[in-house]
């Protein structure tokens, strides 16, 4: 006998699918609306007219603000680049084609997870409270953010490598070290580079909202001028932020395509 083949659903089975999914979903954001008390105290007069306080930039402010976005781009940096290098030997040990021991990597994944788990507005909070308000509370809170995040990804591209050198390696009795050197590297080096952009277009983001908490750079300007109640202030912040995270983007994209 001649097993029947099932039929596809129908376009108009689909449309009534897809909507009742829609449905669900709607009802679901408005419940959660509903429980969390979001939007309540929304206020549309309040809202426009905040706007329009925006609307007319103080341009005279832009001088000031040039040396914390400087500040900012220069935490960035310095935040990825620790991060990212520190990153390294840690990933090398949790990769499984470098380290053989189960027991070895399973505990180093553990921690290593548990850094990843903390926020790098938590993070930005515990060290401003450790260290005090400045630059150096930022940096130390992206280059633990950064550790974590090049961690994942460096232990992952590390054990998805070409074995073959590896093996080559190991039959022709290099050490581990050799092995690392001359037959991981050489395959993980853009992915590594290209991650490293990718890091620090996030904490280019991250550092300007860091300083809103203490740690530093354009942020601490954004939280001046909300609390004076010069809006007229805080849309040449926010539009400065804007322009350094486009320009930053923009070059990373283009350096991260010539890897490729």
């Amino acid at each position: 006998m001649k097993q029947s083949i099932p039929k596809r659903p129908a376009m108009k089975e689909w449309h009534v699918v897809g909507f009742t999914i829609f449905l669900l979903l709607v009802f679901a954001v408005i419940l959660s609306a509903q429980a969390t008390g979001v939007g309540q105290d929304f206020s549309a007069d309040q809202f426009f007219d905040l706007w329009a306080k925006m609307a007319n930039p103080d341009w005279s402010y832009i001088p000031d603000i040039l040396t914390p976005l400087v500040q900012t781009i220069q935490m960035a940096i310095v935040g990825t680049l620790i991060g990212c290098v520190a990153a390294i030997p840690v990933a090398l040990v949790s990769a499984s084609n470098i380290v053989r021991n189960p027991y070895v990597r399973g505990i180093v994944r553990f921690i290593m997870n548990l850094v990843r788990s903390i926020p790098e507005m938590l993070l930005a909070a515990l060290f401003v409270a450790v260290v005090g308000i400045g630059a150096l509370s930022g940096v130390c809170a992206l280059s633990v953010f950064s550790f974590g995040m090049m961690f994942k990804l460096l232990y992952e591209a590390i054990e998805t490598v070409d074995e073959g050198p590896i093996e080559a390696m190991r039959a022709a009795g290099g050490n581990r070290n050799q092995v690392i050197v001359f037959a991981v590297i050489p395959q993980v080096l853009n992915q590594y580079l290209s991650f490293f952009l990718y890091t620090l277009e996030i904490n280019v983001r991250a550092s300007a909202v860091l300083g809103y908490l203490g740690a530093g750079g354009i942020g601490l300007y954004l939280n001046t001028t909300l609390e004076m109640f010069r809006y007229d202030r805080t849309s040449v912040v926010i539009l400065g932020i804007l322009v350094v995270v486009v320009l930053v983007d923009a070059l990373s994209n283009k350096l991260r395509e010539a890897l490729s």
